[in-house]
Parts: C-alpha cells; structure tokens; sequence
C-alpha cells in the first residue's frame, strides 16, 4: 500500500531510501545507482562531484523527477516523488524545484523576461498581470534586469546563466538542483555565478549542485562524492 504522508520523522528536505537506478538497453544491463542513502536538510549547500559516469547527474534527475528510480524511495518536503505519475510530476517539480542546467536551454524565440515567466504560466503562479513584474524582480535579483527584453542570443553565455538562474527562481521554490551551471562558462564568470548561488543559501535556499570545479566545490557547505553509483564520502566543510 503507498502511503500519502512521509513515513520519516526527520525534518529534511531530502530523503532518499535505499535507492537504485537501473538501465537496461539492448539487454544490457548498466546500474547507475546503488542503493543510495542520503538527506539534505535546508539551507544547505551541497556539492555532488565525481568522475563522469560516476553517477552525479543519475542522481539528480532522481531527485528533481526527471527520471525514475527503478527502486527504493524518494521524498521532497512530504511529497513521495516516486509515486507520481508524469502530470503530477510536472506540476510538483514546478512548484518545488528550480533546475539550472549546464547548456542554459533558454528558449531562443522569447525574451529574458518571457523565459522567466514560462513557469508561472505553466503553473498558473502568480496573477497574469503581475507575472512580467515579479519576472522583472527575479531578472534584477541576478543583475540581469537592463537586458529584460533581450533574446538568448544577444546575451554572453554567463548573462544567459544568470536568466537560467532567474527561470529557476521564477516560483520561488525551496529547491535549487543544478547540473554542471558553472562548466560552460570562464572562469571569471563561473565565479560571478557561484557567488550568486552562495547569497541564494545565505537567503534560505537549498542548493543541490553537480560539479566538476574542485575550486568552487570548496566553496559549498556540504560535499558529497559519487563513485559507480554509491555515495563513497560525505564532507561537511564549513
């Protein structure tokens, strides 16, 4: 029987129990995941880091929804992610979580300001007339609010990150997951933008962050590390 409130007592913001991923392809089997135990409560600022293919961004698509485990169990605040089916996982994941990912994957054809109000629209946040407002407030928080009517393309990849940034703060969800944000940028840029995550946690966000950057990944509070599917190490840094 699936049960409709969270079974834990703890107050995390993420619970994964005993998670596995499995991929199957032309009868192959490849396990991605290994029973996988973790929480991370809020305000944290998590690191995940590892070889590729270790399994970081598995991971993530488990907790953001993206992809589905093949068992164990997933919790965000007291929703079990596990058991919802693609509707209601949309909805929830965007209500819930703000993904950034490492290719910006704006949408070419609108503005800064249309792209950071797809997902009020989408999930019918906010009221239609104040949608380009708040937008416009998310734009600046991330010093992007002067270029609010540019396209994609009239912007550098680290102002188009900011936008991205922006979009996932659009619903001001409790969550931040983002996949590698900083691996296409300079590293000038790559620092501008880790900054503005840094002052997200100090603002009460949790942050949950795929990256490849040992020097920034001094930088989060909690560092996590992927080794062929398992959680080997688990780091509080400051």
């Amino acid at each position: 029987m699936t049960t409709t409130t969270s079974p834990h007592s703890m107050d995390a913001l993420i619970r994964l129990t005993d998670v596995n991923k499995i991929y199957e392809t032309g009868g192959i089997r490849f396990t991605a995941l290994r029973e996988v135990n973790l929480q991370v409560y809020s305000g944290e600022f998590v690191g995940l880091i590892g070889k590729s293919g270790s399994g970081k961004t598995t991971l993530i698509n488990m907790i953001t929804g993206i992809d589905h485990l093949t068992s164990g169990e997933i919790w965000i605040e007291d929703t079990a992610v596990h058991t919802l089916n693609e509707n209601r996982m949309a909805i929830w994941r965007g209500r819930t979580i703000g993904v950034v990912f490492q290719f910006f994957q704006l949408l070419p054809t609108l503005t800064a300001i249309e792209n950071v109000m797809l997902p009020m629209d989408f999930c019918n946040i906010h009221a239609r007339a104040d949608r380009s407002d708040v937008a416009l407030h998310y734009l600046e928080q991330v010093e992007m609010g002067e270029h609010a009517f540019k396209l994609p393309t009239e912007l550098s990849g680290g102002q188009q990150q900011r936008v991205a940034i922006a979009r996932a703060l659009a619903n001001d969800p409790p969550l931040i997951v983002a996949d590698e944000p900083t691996g296409n940028l300079d590293s000038k840029t790559a620092d501008a933008v880790f900054s503005l995550f840094e002052r997200l946690v100090d603002e009460g966000k949790t942050i949950v962050m795929v990256t490849h950057d040992n020097d920034l990944a001094q930088r989060v509070t909690r560092s996590l590390h992927v080794t062929d599917g398992r959680i080997t190490d688990d780091v509080t840094i400051h």
